[in-house]
């Protein structure tokens, strides 16, 4: 038996490889929004930061964060063809599903844009939890587990950044990290994640260990 029964996937940095497309839209969405934008070499920096760090030295107020992310999930949306998987994603998921692992994914993008990049992948995905706001991904994982009757003990939750891991603790379950998405691995892995993983076969192995 694997020691997982339930895997909580986010979306954008963990499955689909969106970071070059979120910083191409960024200083647009600046602009519009009346915020600071930011030069290509500070780019790599924010990659340490967390996302209140983050809020705070782009000067954004928390009351327009709701329409930014809507902004934000329109134009992913628009911009659906400039987005790809990472590789190896389907044979990932497929690895999984047929060690009995279910396999949800929890994300602030919309079911429709992640189905349209998952494809032919998105079979191997039992429930889809979407629309979660910045900090309100550990009341979905909890609706997850309880909609399809998970063990938390057995559940872990997979992000990219450290919010993921935050929301992870939130829930009351194992907190998993991929270390090539938005945050960089020494800011993950400061957070100590329950599991860290540098690539796909690393993160089957570990999860049906």
């Amino acid at each position: 038996m694997s020691s997982f029964s339930l895997a909580i996937f986010d979306y954008d940095g963990t499955l689909a490889d969106s970071f070059p497309w979120f910083c191409s839209v960024l200083n647009q969405t600046a602009r519009q929004f009346g915020f600071r934008e930011v030069a290509d070499n500070e780019i790599e920096q924010m990659r340490a930061l967390g996302t209140r760090e983050i809020i705070a030295s782009l000067g954004i107020p928390k009351w327009k964060m709701p329409a930014i992310a809507m902004h934000m999930r329109k134009l992913s949306a628009e911009s659906r063809d400039a987005v790809a998987l990472f590789p190896g994603v389907e044979p990932m998921l497929a690895s999984l599903a047929a060690r009995d692992i279910t396999i949800a994914i929890v994300s602030s993008n919309s079911e429709h844009t992640i189905r349209g990049t998952l494809g032919a992948a998105a079979a191997h995905v039992s429930h889809f939890q979407c629309g979660a706001s910045l900090w309100g991904k550990s009341a979905k994982f909890k609706a997850v587990i309880k909609r399809l009757g998970a063990d938390k003990r057995r559940t872990i939750a997979i992000g990219d950044e450290v919010r993921d891991i935050e929301a992870a603790r939130g829930a009351g379950i194992a907190a998993g990290a991929v270390t090539f998405g938005y945050n960089t691995a020494a800011a993950l892995r400061a957070q100590g994640p329950d599991l860290a993983f540098d690539c796909y076969a690393d993160l089957v192995a570990k999860l049906t260990a």
